[in-house]
């Protein structure tokens, strides 16, 4: 497979990103993910790596508290895309003052989730179809790279916590919680990335991920259907299985496309939607 540095000089990928002269999210993307890699200041989903350092003038983790806070807070679209962020506010529903506030606003401006305006403070991004439709363009040419190492790679436990992830989602997919559904859905998708073993690829994956949950949160993402992703997975993890590297390819790249194609559709029904509320 592809080293990810020449990969990302690939002829054809310039291309990619250069259709239909696409704004360069990615490029930012692509130049944060080996900053903070080669920084050691990376920092993707909760659940896989730590928020910012513990500070010694910090005792409480007060800074730490407030990331973790604030990135629920987006997630759950209590933070809704465009929104001006105030930080009485935030202080106000986490219990604690506005310095580990800012400073963990700080911190998430580190990672492009929120952005600071000079004389007005934070805000978070207004949506940006463009950039949703490159993000799951590019989940999907480093997923169908890491595919066929990946199962080059698997054993019997890479096969039993692929087989956990899965079911992990069709029990959330019977669910009414969308977050969770949403959650293990991402769960699956890493775990089979991770059995690649390729720590820079993942770590990119992670942050679109990231990108896409906490820029855009659960709720916009989730006026798309679902109805297929579970038998989408279940495909997928047989022919991963089965060692049918063609036959997961093909179930992969329907899988993201199909989940892109309405994840756009429900944007442009959202934007519609406001459109009629404002006439």
């Amino acid at each position: 497979m592809m080293p990810l540095d020449q990969f990302f000089e690939t002829d054809w990928l310039k291309d990619f990103l250069d259709k239909n002269q696409r704004p360069w999210h990615l490029k930012q993307i692509f130049d944060q993910i080996f900053d903070n890699i080669y920084d050691n200041k990376w920092c993707p989903m909760p659940a896989n790596c730590p928020p910012p350092p513990a500070d010694a003038h910090d005792p409480g983790n007060h800074t730490r508290r407030a990331y973790l806070g604030i990135r629920q807070m987006l997630f759950h679209n209590d933070i809704v895309p465009g929104q001006k962020i105030s930080y009485r506010e935030l202080a106000e529903k986490l219990g604690m003052s506005q310095t580990p506030v800012i400073q963990a606003l700080k911190w998430l401006e580190f990672q492009h989730l929120v952005r600071h305006e000079p004389n007005r403070g934070y805000a978070t991004e207004p949506v940006s179809v463009a950039e949703v439709e490159e993000i799951y363009d590019l989940r999907e040419l480093i997923e169908i790279n890491l595919l066929p190492e990946a199962i080059g790679r698997i054993d019997d436990r890479g096969l039993a916590r692929l087989s956990a992830c899965l079911e992990a989602h069709v029990r959330a997919a019977r669910e009414v919680y969308l977050y969770e559904r949403l959650a293990k859905d991402m769960e699956f998708h890493l775990t089979l990335a991770e059995l690649a073993g390729r720590r820079v690829h993942l770590q990119t994956l992670t942050n679109l991920f990231d990108r896409l949950y906490l820029k855009y949160g659960g709720r916009i993402l989730f006026a798309t259907s679902m109805d297929t992703a579970a038998a989408d997975h279940r495909q997928l993890f047989e022919a991963v299985a089965a060692r049918d590297r063609a036959g997961a390819a093909d179930v992969l790249v329907r899988h993201v496309r199909r989940v892109k194609t309405h994840v756009l559709e429900g944007l442009a029904q959202m934007a519609a939607a406001r459109k009629t509320t404002t006439i």
